[in-house]
């Protein structure tokens, strides 16, 4: 029990940062938290603890570390993504690798394509989207803002994968844009992909 509490008051100690700031701070790794939606009662520490389950459990899933988990939690809480259908995108876009780069020039957790970035943090650079924090944020913002304007996880998954152009491209044609990728991240998935 010393332990959770040494993690909680850790947690405590972390201030948090716009994707602005992140952006703009110098190359070295400064964590980016966001206060889960749940925890907004100090004096509710088993809230953060929940969290920390959560965040867990993830890691334990995926065998990463527990400091990646909670990066990409609380990056998809923070942009209204729902955590499961966060890992699964990072899971298939870079394998969690933070230095994942595609053969076309996409970068990161979540496999940003920097001219898409620049969309969310105007002016970021490539480099800066290796940041763990930043690319998940970000990611998640876009894969939001396409499920939004999409309504269906699916399409959305596959604009985030193929790019709108293809995707709209194959609607118009009255052909399916599916190309597997959509089936591969979700899987048993059944969510809406949104907290909201």
């Amino acid at each position: 029990m010393l332990l959770a509490g040494t993690a909680l008051a850790a947690l405590v100690l972390v201030r948090e940062r716009s994707l602005e700031e992140a952006a703009a701070a110098p190359t070295r790794h400064v964590p980016l938290l966001v206060r889960h939606p749940e925890a907004r009662r100090p004096e509710a520490p088993h809230i953060d603890l929940r969290r920390w389950h959560r965040v867990y459990r993830f890691a334990s899933r995926y065998r990463i570390s527990p400091d990646l988990a909670g990066t990409i939690h609380d990056a998809a809480v923070a942009e209204g993504i729902e955590p499961e259908l966060a890992f699964r995108v990072v899971d298939v876009e870079s394998e969690f690798n933070p230095r994942a780069i595609s053969p076309v020039g996409a970068v990161g957790l979540t496999q940003l394509m920097p001219a898409t970035a620049r969309h969310f943090v105007p002016g970021v650079t490539r480099k800066q989207l290796y940041d763990p924090h930043l690319n998940a944020r970000v990611g998640f913002r876009y894969l939001r803002g396409l499920i939004k304007e999409y309504k269906s996880v699916r399409l959305a998954l596959l604009v985030y994968n193929r790019g709108p152009v293809a995707v709209q491209a194959a609607l118009d044609s009255g052909q399916d844009p599916a190309n597997g990728y959509e089936r591969v991240v979700m899987g048993s998935y059944r969510g809406r992909g949104l907290l909201d």
